[in-house]
C-alpha cells in the first residue's frame, strides 16, 4: 500500500494539488474502493497494471500526471449491478470532488473527469494522446496470453455472479462485439503494433465460446 500511496501523492502533486492531508485522504478513499470484496478483476492488481502501462508510455502523453490520476479514479466506483455508464460517471464525480478538495486547479480536475468518462466506451479522438494512453492501458489485459486472458474473463464472470448465465452471455457478447467494432482497440502506435492482433484474437475467441 505504501508504494501505491506514494504514486498517488506524486501524481496529485504534479497536477497541482496543494493540500497534502486532503491528498492522503483522497488516496485512502480511492484505495478503499479498489479493495471492495465484490471485486475480482477490477481491484488493486488492475490499478497497478494500468498505472504501470501509463508510466511506461508517459512520454507519449501531454499531461501524464493527469492520466495517472484518471487511472486511479477510472474504476474507483464499481457496482456490477449499475446500468450503462453509471460507474464511470460516479467515478468521475468522485475523482473531481476529491481532487478539488485537495486544492487541485479546476482545469486539471475537469481534465481528469473527462479522461475517466472516456473509459465508458473507449472511443478516443485522434488528437487525444492522453485519452488514448488511459484507454490503451485500461484495455491492456485484452492482449494478454490466452491463459491469463481466460483468468481475466473468469474474474469478470465472478463479479457478475448475480446474473443468470444466459443473460450474462448475451451481455458479455454485446460488450465484446462493441470492442471489436472499434476502429482500433489501441490507439498509440507502439501499443497498437504490440497488442492489437493478440487482443482481437482473444476477444474473437471468447465471443465464439459465448455464442457457441
Amino acid at each position: 500500500m505504501d508504494e501505491l500511496i506514494e504514486r498517488w501523492r506524486d501524481a496529485a502533486g504534479a497536477a497541482g494539488a496543494t493540500d497534502p492531508a486532503a491528498v492522503d485522504r483522497a488516496g485512502a478513499r480511492l484505495l478503499a474502493g479498489w479493495r471492495e470484496p465484490h471485486r475480482h478483476y477490477h481491484r488493486l492488481d488492475h490499478l497497478r497494471a494500468v498505472l504501470d502501462v501509463v508510466d511506461a508510455y508517459a512520454g507519449l502523453a501531454r499531461r501524464p500526471a493527469l492520466v495517472r490520476l484518471a487511472a486511479w479514479a477510472h474504476d474507483a466506483v464499481y457496482d456490477p449491478r449499475a446500468a450503462g455508464d453509471a460507474n464511470e460517471r460516479a467515478s468521475a464525480d468522485l475523482a473531481a470532488g476529491l481532487l478539488a478538495d485537495a486544492g487541485t486547479p479546476a482545469e486539471a480536475v475537469a481534465e481528469v473527469r473527462r479522461l475517466v468518462l472516456l473509459t465508458a466506451g473507449h472511443a478516443v479522438a485522434a488528437d487525444d494522446p492522453d485519452g488514448a494512453l488511459l484507454c490503451d492501458a485500461d484495455l491492456a489485459v485484452l492482449a494478454a496470453p490466452p491463459a491469463r486472458y481466460d483468468r481475466y474473463a473468469a474474474a469478470v464472470r465472478r463479479e457478475y455472479a448475480h446474473v443468470p448465465e444466459p443473460d450474462f452471455r448475451a451481455g458479455r457478447a454485446r460488450v465484446l462485439t462493441a470492442l471489436l467494432a472499434l476502429p482500433a482497440l489501441f490507439r498509440l502506435p507502439p501499443l497498437h503494433a504490440r497488442w492489437e492482433a493478440a487482443a482481437r484474437a482473444n476477444l474473437t475467441r471468447e465471443l465464439g465460446v459465448l455464442m457457441g
